[in-house]
């Protein structure tokens, strides 16, 4: 494999995306991804546009590869548009969006010269994403980490449908951490994968030491999506798990569990590292996950098994 349209269209050696996760995906992980052949990911979604002037600025410091830097921004806050034009403003032409309708920032982001990739996690959705414009899909199956979409549909699932619906670049995430995964979405279709929970444990991701020692000893069967009555998130198994659980199990109303999650909790587990009472969002492929390597490594490690596996060199 010596060609793909994702590498093409990202300028990116590899066809891998390095999540741009809250709390976890600041400069040094995007940096250090881009300079992996990557494409590196700033996650803006935890970030006030302040915050996310101050790390792409460091992003921009820490690596020459800066055409390879993104910015994940989720389309729900109400400073959407400030994080938008502050990373315009730092030479951000790459945007993935999610959480919100492509419809929104698209064509305002292409006229300003902007490569879009928009997050999705149905083939219905992915089809209203192309038609609303945009350059490639995410197609995020509901082992992912984080929050998920309401389908439940799988990632094997739903990658050859997503790619049977479109004409545009599928890109596959949710449950992929290694050459087997990468080389099995390839083959379903997809012109690249999208990794998340395999990025939280490398020596640059601003996770917790905490919570990085805690995927370390996750077990298979340690995460589980919950909340689906308010915003559906893949989490891992503590205190404030057995908290939300216990309340489901009671039936209790979305107004009960906004109120029980309060404010900062995601910050309280991922970021501080508190793993009794913290929210840790991480996804179902935690349990294969038994090192924290640099990004280079990771990335070279990776490559390296695919071109085993598969014969095929990028």
């Amino acid at each position: 494999m010596t060609k793909n349209n994702i590498c093409e269209l990202l300028s990116i050696k590899y066809p891998i995306i390095q999540a741009g996760m809250v709390w976890v995906s600041g400069a040094k992980l995007a940096a250090a991804s881009a300079n992996a052949g990557i494409l590196g990911v700033v996650g803006a979604g935890s970030m006030s546009p302040e915050l996310l002037d101050l790390h792409l600025k460091k992003a921009n410091l820490l690596t020459g590869n800066k055409k390879n830097l993104a910015v994940n921004v989720p389309l729900l806050y109400s400073k959407t548009k400030e994080q938008l034009e502050v990373s315009l403003n730092n030479g951000i032409r790459i945007f993935i969006t999610s959480a919100g309708s492509p419809k929104t920032y698209t064509s305002w982001l292409k006229d300003q010269g902007a490569i879009v990739i928009h997050a999705t996690s149905s083939p219905e959705l992915a089809l209203k994403c192309e038609n609303a414009g945009v350059d490639a899909v995410i197609a995020e199956g509901f082992e992912a980490g984080g929050h998920n979409g309401r389908d439940e549909i799988s990632t094997f699932a739903l990658i050859p449908q997503v790619v049977d619906a479109l004409s545009i670049p599928v890109i596959a995430a949710g449950g992929i951490a290694d050459a087997r995964g990468m080389a099995a979405a390839l083959i379903l279709g997809a012109s690249a994968v999208q990794m998340g929970t395999r990025f939280v444990n490398t020596i640059e991701s601003s996770a917790h030491q905490n919570f990085k020692e805690a995927i370390l000893k996750a077990s298979p069967s340690e995460t589980m999506l919950m909340m689906k009555k308010y915003v559906p998130v893949r989490l891992l198994k503590n205190t404030f798990y057995d908290e939300i659980k216990n309340l489901e199990d009671q039936c209790a109303t979305q107004e009960d569990l906004i109120k029980h999650l309060g404010h900062g909790r995601a910050k309280k587990g991922m970021l501080e590292g508190d793993l009794v009472h913290g929210e840790l969002e991480i996804g179902q492929i935690a349990g294969m996950i038994k090192d924290i390597p640099s990004v280079h490594d990771l990335v070279h490690q990776i490559i390296n098994d695919y071109s085993k596996l598969t014969l095929s060199k990028f």
